[in-house]
């Protein structure tokens, strides 16, 4: 039986701290040396992007997150369009052993706005 991707993205929100647009805000002003990775394509960043964001596309991010976060318990929040890439993501960091990562599980309009 295949599984849908929305099943998949459910299940991944369920294992991750998921945080809205302000709560994430929040997370980023108190806490140093937080890493907002944007796992969105580069065509998708070209048109907008937050100014204090890296971007590491989803297919990419075992292979480039040690470039930025060194340590396990480096405060991550990750970010995409809708929030279904940034849960799956978060999932692979913690199954890479990152025990700081957070979702903002909301579109990316409403989360640029809350972070410009």
């Amino acid at each position: 039986m295949l599984v849908p991707v929305s099943d998949l993205i459910a299940s991944a929100k369920m294992q991750s701290s998921c945080k809205t647009p302000n709560e994430a805000k929040v997370f980023f002003e108190k806490h140093d040396n937080v890493v907002i990775i944007d796992v969105r394509e580069p065509h998708e960043v070209d048109k907008s992007c937050l100014k204090n964001s890296i971007n590491i596309p989803r297919g990419l991010l075992e292979m480039k997150v040690t470039e930025y976060c060194e340590s396990a318990d480096t405060p991550i929040l990750l970010h995409c369009a809708a929030g279904g890439r940034a849960a799956l993501s978060a999932c692979t960091l913690q199954m890479m052993g990152y025990t700081n990562v957070h979702v903002i599980d909301h579109k990316f309009e409403e989360i640029k706005a809350t972070f410009d």
